[in-house]
């Protein structure tokens, strides 16, 4: 089994910064891309930025030039340091590792709630 465990979340206010990490757990082979998605209330899961195994970043256009996303490979860890938050960042934000075990599947975390207050 695998497991990702998130951690980072909290109450911060507008123009404050928060980091985010992941990390993945257990019977892992391989990981491919890890990346991170967000869920504000009464709106859709959207992707907030992604890295592949290649060293691919892909960004929402919200969050270009305040959000970096990295990651340690030795330690199967995801970071997402987010910088200069606005109040519509406020979501919980959820791990997301594509990760070969037995098989290749994609896995979630349970996700972190970051609030920005105004």
């Amino acid at each position: 089994q695998v497991q990702l465990v998130e951690s980072g979340g909290g109450l911060v206010q507008a123009g404050g910064s928060l980091r985010l990490s992941c990390a993945a757990s257990g019977s892992i082979f391989s990981i491919n891309t890890m990346g991170w998605y967000r869920q504000a209330p009464g709106k859709q899961r959207e992707l907030v930025a992604t890295l592949s195994s290649e060293g691919s970043r892909n960004y929402v256009d919200s969050v270009k030039g305040r959000f970096t996303i990295s990651r340690d490979n030795a330690k199967n860890t995801v970071y997402l340091q987010m910088n200069s938050l606005k109040p519509e960042d406020t979501a919980v934000y959820y791990c997301y590792g594509r990760i070969y075990s037995a098989f290749l599947n994609d896995y979630w975390g349970q996700g972190t709630q970051v609030t920005v207050s105004s």
